[in-house]
């Protein structure tokens, strides 16, 4: 019952969230084209294919890719294996992507326009390679726990470096092949990967460290396919071939036959299938561990396919081609102005629409504790797209050289990264990378050869690629302004809200024995709550104090008293008036609040081996009128959250007990 009101909530999210292609649609069809859509009822049943096939799609990462990736992530932390872990990552990055149909259909068209010198398949196999690097790249970074923008910042003058001598006709398509090596399916198990794995490390923070892996992921085949063509230019003859006309092909709508329907999804497991073999060879054949809940996993990664069969399908039933149709038809039009809006429009409406989007928002809502809205990081990504589509038509119009704006917008991105939160800058740079992918490709490339087709003295062939650049860049500059602007407004995580509301709710009432009076760390202000505090009492060695210590403070102890102590043992007591009274042991007193208890004197005990061949005794007694100890925001919420578990566990078990009778 749960799963299916989980699936509800998905479903009602997937119909708001494509209203805004529906509503662009509507506009430029009826009051800028006027003219009724042929067969727009098959569209309409198309849409509503999208937005059941996007929640399926969802509810299946939720239950499968999720659960599978950050796992597998934490296995390879705990084995500590650094070879194999980098091995998966670069399995991962380039199994995935050398059955990516969209490389394939943008590699045979850049064989068939280069007079024989790229092959499509090594082409796809340099973009395969890079992208398997990349990952690797990314995994290495997050165990050493470096800085992204350092690694970013050298990518980018790699990539603008390169870009002064690769050839004209590589350059724009070598900036769009680093926005369609990312799928709907790989994103989220890499992203998965990256959370669990900084999640594991010791000293690695999800939100900092764990994102990223995708930004390395689109900016390496900028380099290398650059630098394949700089080699093919230059080492290959172009060979006598019939010039090839390059122009904008309208889609047919999709035929719902059940042949179609099974070679559908023949297709849809044909590009997983390389994700799942990868999965098990290294869950089962390194690890040798189990997937944990496996019938779950099993029906996740099935809801997977099927959702993103669904989804697929739905666009291709007359929404890809009633797109396509509208943005040729605008390119005809004498306005320019008309252009740029639908440019701008349709940026902003497919990407709020984008599945893999969706998924990154949803997690990095989830490790940041909801200081990440996902909704309105979802809308500073589509207004980075819808901006960056814009220009990029501006660019085709005007005839400008793309590397120009791309460098200027690569130096506003390193200018923010200065500027930026730390947390956000890795979800930035992802954030270029997931917003083309299965709805936007298509129509972006659409408009972009439409354009380039139409305008005199513009060449489709050099000038038609380019815009999927624009449309990766732009966000990663309006993501990081959001990240500025919700520490400039003070927007707090759920956390620093809950305990806000525990201090505003909290009883001032210091008179009443039975509560504890409490300072706040860091503030003049006091507040008497229903807590249960104990005194833990250590009697150590005096050269072991640092260590207890230590230990006490790893495990959430806030403030000690050290008292000097002399020990005197049985045999010592039946002449203790011949014993030297010399404080040789220290006795350290601790005030801590329930939940922290355990923890504490485990720590110690395991620190000092008390219970084995170490020195020292140990024992807690419960206090009654606390007043006066100081605690933090965060101990308070960490004690108040402790109730709220045990209050509900509780009640479910007054529950299971009625339901049993």
């Amino acid at each position: 019952m749960m799963q299916f009101n989980f699936f509800l909530k998905l479903l009602k999210e997937s119909f708001r969230d494509l209203m805004p292609i529906i509503l662009v649609i509507l506009f430029f069809q009826l009051a800028i084209i006027q003219a009724v859509p042929e067969d727009w009822q098959y569209t309409a049943v198309g849409l509503l294919i999208v937005g059941v096939g996007l929640a399926v799609f969802l509810q299946g990462l939720e239950i499968g890719i999720f659960p599978v990736g950050e796992g597998l992530a934490q296995g390879f932390a705990k084995s500590g294996s650094v070879f194999w872990i980098l091995f998966f990552g670069f399995l991962i990055g380039f199994g995935t992507t050398i059955a990516e149909p969209a490389l394939a259909v943008i590699a045979d068209k850049a064989a068939s326009i280069s007079s024989g010198r790229i092959d499509a398949t090594v082409l796809r196999i340099v973009v395969a390679g890079s992208v398997g690097f990349a990952i690797l790249l990314g995994v290495f970074r997050i165990i050493k726990g470096h800085p992204i923008h350092y690694y970013i910042i050298v990518g980018y003058i790699l990539v603008v470096g390169v870009t002064f001598f690769a050839p004209q006709e590589i350059i724009g398509l070598a900036y769009d092949l680093g926005g369609v090596t990312t799928s709907t399916v790989t994103v989220p198990l890499v992203a998965a990967l990256g959370i669990g794995l900084a999640s594991s490390i010791k000293g690695r923070n999800p939100v900092i460290d764990g994102f990223g892996l995708i930004a390395f992921a689109s900016l390496t085949p900028m380099i290398f396919v650059q630098i394949y063509g700089i080699a093919v230019y230059n080492l290959v003859e172009a060979k006598d071939v019939a010039q090839v006309v390059v122009e904008t092909v309208v889609s047919t709508p999709k035929d719902m036959t059940p042949t179609a329907i099974l070679t559908g999804i023949f297709n849809v497991i044909k590009d997983v299938a390389p994700i799942i073999f990868i999965i098990l060879f290294f869950q089962y054949g390194v690890l040798k561990k189990p997937i944990n809940n496996l019938k779950t996993v099993v029906l996740g990664f099935a809801l997977v396919i099927i959702g993103l069969y669904a989804f697929i399908l739905g666009l291709e039933m007359g929404l890809f081609s009633l797109g396509e149709t509208m943005a040729y038809q605008l390119t005809k039009r004498d306005s320019v102005f008309v252009i740029y809006a639908f440019a701008f429009a349709i940026g902003f409406s497919t990407t709020m629409a984008e599945p893999a989007l969706m998924a990154i928002a949803k997690k990095a809502k989830e490790i940041s504790d909801g200081k990440i809205n996902d909704f309105a990081l979802r809308i500073f990504v589509s207004f980075g797209v819808a901006f960056g589509i814009a220009l990029g038509a501006f660019r085709i119009i005007d005839g400008g050289h793309i590397h120009y704006y791309i460098i200027v917008g690569y130096l506003i991105v390193i200018i923010l990264t200065f500027i930026a939160p730390k947390y956000i800058i890795p979800i930035a740079y992802d954030s270029g990378g997931v917003t083309t992918s299965t709805v936007t490709v298509p129509l972006v490339a659409a408009l972009g050869i439409g354009l380039a087709t139409n305008i005199e003295g513009r060449s489709p062939l050099i000038d038609g690629f380019g815009l999927i650049a624009f449309a990766s860049l732009f966000p990663m500059i309006t993501v990081m302004l959001y990240g500025v602007l919700t520490e400039k407004l003070g927007v707090k995580s759920d956390t620093e809200i809950e305990t806000a509301n525990i201090l505003k709710d909290a009883l001032v009432d210091a008179e009443d024995m039975s509560l504890a009076t409490v300072n706040i760390d860091g503030t003049d202000r006091r507040h008497s709550l229903k807590m249960q505090f104990y005194a833990v009492v250590f009697i150590v060695p005096k050269d072991k104090k640092v260590d207890a210590i230590q230990a006490a403070s790893a495990a959430g102890a806030s403030g000690v008293t050290v008292l000097d102590a002399d020990g005197i043992g049985l045999n010592e007591m039946n002449n203790f008036y011949r014993t030297s009274f010399e404080a040789n042991d220290l006795l350290l007193l601790f005030l801590l609040p329930e939940i922290k208890v355990k923890p504490v004197i485990n720590a110690i005990i395991h620190s000092l081996h008390i219970t084995t061949s170490g020195k020292g005794v140990v024992f807690a007694f419960p206090l009654t009128h606390m007043k006066g100890i100081s605690l933090s925001r965060h101990e308070i919420f960490e004690v108040k959250h402790e109730e709220k578990v045990k209050e509900q566990e509780e009640q479910e078990e007054q529950k299971d007990d009625e339901n049993s009778k």
